[in-house]
């Protein structure tokens, strides 16, 4: 929990507020282990729960190199295989709001915020899912991976940025990973972490403001 008296001011007054997707405002973590694991298994890997966590929250490529070790071609064609299963299978009851998100939601726009998505997710199936959410008005822009153009989370922040015509010092980060938090400070945003989806203890600590929920991410943001 965070004191009032720790929160940073500064971050009430930005008007525009970017938000990761994955973890932080839809809890995708089931749905995303449970289609890797299949498309692993297909391939004669048999992954570990631990080893499935790490693909949660960085782009699906690079998550499949490190978390497996597997070259660079083979994590492109797993990749592949994984956004055609997971379009195939996965349906909204898959991926329910975070706690408290549309009540943020809400209240951010009553205040007059302006709000945006930056995501490591392919962007044409982050737009499908926040469609499906019945978010589609709730969000100026929503900005993903889209190779070769936007390969990395600094990469959809920058563009969210541009496209809404907003500097930096205008704008808050709220994501649940730590390439969040190193996505937005390589924009020069600040970010606010928060513990609702795969992040181990600590891994905010490079976070501006670490929060374990979204009603706490709505104090630091003034509108609660």
């Amino acid at each position: 929990m965070i004191a009032d008296s720790e929160m940073p001011t500064r971050l009430r007054d930005r008007s525009v507020v970017l938000f990761d997707f994955d973890g932080t405002l839809a809890d995708t973590g089931g749905a995303v282990m449970r289609t890797a694991r299949a498309v692993l298994r297909a391939r004669g890997i048999e992954p570990t729960d631990a080893d499935l966590r790490k693909l949660l929250g960085p782009p699906l490529v690079s998550g499949f190199e490190r978390a497996f070790g597997v070259t660079h071609d083979t994590a492109l064609s797993l990749t592949q295989e994984y956004r055609e299963l997971f379009d195939k299978t996965v349906t909204p009851s898959d991926f329910p709001p975070i706690d408290d998100v549309p009540f943020l939601l809400d209240r951010l726009t009553l205040a007059g915020r302006r709000m945006s998505i930056a995501t490591s997710r392919k962007e044409s199936g982050a737009r499908s899912m926040v469609d499906q959410l019945g978010w589609t008005d709730r969000f100026e822009c929503v900005m993903g991976l889209n190779e070769p153009v936007r390969l990395t989370k600094a990469d959809s922040i920058r563009d969210a940025l541009e496209y809404m015509g907003v500097d930096a010092a205008d704008v808050v980060m709220v994501g649940d990973r730590l390439n969040d938090i190193e996505g937005a400070h390589a924009c020069g945003v600040p970010c606010i972490g928060v513990y609702t989806g795969a992040a181990q203890p600590g891994e905010h600590d490079a976070a501006d403001v670490s929060c374990g929920s979204m009603l706490e991410v709505a104090r630091v943001l003034g509108v609660a």
